[in-house]
């Protein structure tokens, strides 16, 4: 693992608070990073999260000598403005050692040489996909030096992860990966990520072509589109961010991306984590089961609490004696939806210095209108134009009253009945999945999605 000692807690300690020279901090346990990462679902930087990694330090100088000499597979792509997307089926290629490479990258067009074709003032060159397992075959010391057990998963390093070195313009075309998510650690100079929520999948015109069995591309060069062609795509809300060396971005499921580099050689160490655990048949019986019964729970005794709530909220309202009146002025003066509120706030608490999260670029801002007490104002406004909201509630209090009283009385949970028990089968199952009604529905999923993609 990491040389020197190395340490996590929660929240990092005041200056001097305890803190052994020498030992870092992290801002996350292990197992709250895990947990964030299991929860969030938007894109989300960590830092200081990395900075006893051996390989913060690592630079592409550095990897040219641990390579050795080692040929490597670079795409090589045009420094242009054009709205068609440079796909990997479009680019050169050329194998050449990572010295070569940044021979060829200080702007020093050899004459010779695997990069003698490609001027360096007209094209990029991109190292891309590169697994450690394969690159470093040799070298597996150095998996030790990413450490992303650090994030939660325990015994992941450097075996499990891909390397990317690049020039500046250098950049992957906009997709989303097909299965799992993806932390990506910045070592060297930056890249700018433009990111789009699954959401807005019909926006990016979605492609099979090039076909590449985890990923699903888009048919707009996202940083310079051709809204004649694509005009659906002014409605994707993009989310951009610089990634700086020593940060980790999280990329969450089905997030579409474009990665460039900006600057004249990048490194970055990118990880792949499928975050649904694989469950045995029996296990999903079980779950399947207890979905059943819960719902059967639900049904027998969801009029019965509705009830209770409203009667509890009637009572509520009547000794607080709440108004109409009241519930206009808090509109007025900014009241937000008390439901939404608490999500933002739930959300807001994760994010801080050591957690910050990729927002959305656009200018334009969320309303400010929108509110519970939001509505158009007729049941609140008498003939001579006053405010009798009051009044009117008064009266639908009692009428309630009543009626919520007789669904008590008749929903009342009787305690010798028992919740219906029915075991599911795997021929229960199979009977579902086999159903013409079943394989219509299917069928019908398939054309529909065939349609979004093409």
């Amino acid at each position: 693992m990491a040389s020197g000692p190395r340490a996590t807690a929660d929240t990092a300690p005041a200056a001097g608070a305890g803190e052994v020279e020498g030992e870092h901090i992290k801002p996350f346990t292990p197992e709250k990073a895990k947990e964030i990462i299991m929860s969030l679902q938007q894109p989300a930087i960590f830092c200081n999260m990395a900075v006893d990694w051996p390989a913060q330090h690592w630079t592409a100088e550095h990897l040219s000598e641990v390579l050795h000499g080692k040929q490597i597979r670079f795409r090589m792509g045009m420094k242009r403005t054009d709205t068609v997307p440079q796909f990997e089926t479009t680019c050169g290629y050329v194998e050449a050692t990572l010295e070569e490479f940044l021979t060829w990258n200080c702007d020093q067009s050899p004459l010779s040489g695997p990069f003698r074709d490609y001027d360096h003032s007209k094209f990029w060159a991109y190292a891309d996909y590169k697994y450690f397992v394969s690159l470093f075959d040799d070298k597996t010391d150095i998996f030790e030096g990413v450490i992303w057990s650090d994030f939660g998963f325990p015994g992941r390093n450097g075996r499990e992860s891909t390397l990317w070195i690049g020039s500046m313009g250098a950049h992957t075309p906009c997709h989303l990966d097909s299965y799992g998510c993806n932390l990506v650690f910045q070592v060297q100079g930056r890249k700018r990520w433009h990111l789009f929520p699954p959401e807005d999948t019909p926006f990016l015109y979605p492609t099979r072509i090039p076909y590449e069995e985890s990923s699903v591309f888009s048919k707009i060069n996202v940083v310079n589109p051709d809204l004649k062609r694509f005009p659906r795509f002014c409605k994707a809300r993009r989310h951009m961010v610089t990634l700086n060396p020593g940060q980790v971005l999280f990329v969450p499921r089905h997030w579409w991306h474009y990665v460039e580099s900006i600057d004249p050689v990048t490194v970055s160490i990118n990880s792949w984590i499928e975050l649904v655990e694989e469950t045995s048949h029996e296990v999903n019986c079980r779950y399947l089961n207890r979905a059943v019964s819960a719902l059967f729970d639900y049904y027998r005794t969801s009029k019965v609490v509705e009830a209770q709530a409203m009667r509890t909220n009637r009572e509520h309202m009547k000794k607080e004696g709440l108004n109409v009146h009241n519930h206009m002025e808090m509109e007025q003066t900014g009241g937000q939806d008390l439901s939404l509120g608490v999500v933002k706030q739930e959300a807001a608490s994760l994010f801080g210095p050591d957690l910050v999260p990729v927002i959305l670029t656009s200018e334009e801002l969320p309303s400010k209108t929108g509110s519970i007490f939001e509505g158009d104002g007729k049941d609140f406004v008498g003939e001579d134009g006053e405010h009798s909201g009051k009044l009117h509630c008064t009266k639908r209090q009692r009428m309630m009253s009543k009626s919520e009283d007789a669904i008590v009385e008749q929903n009342a949970p009787n305690s010798n009945m028992a919740p219906s028990q029915t075991l599911i089968s795997t021929d229960d199952l199979l009977d579902c999945l086999l159903n013409p009604q079943v394989t219509r529905i299917v069928a019908q999923l398939l054309i529909q999605g065939r349609s979004l993609w093409f």
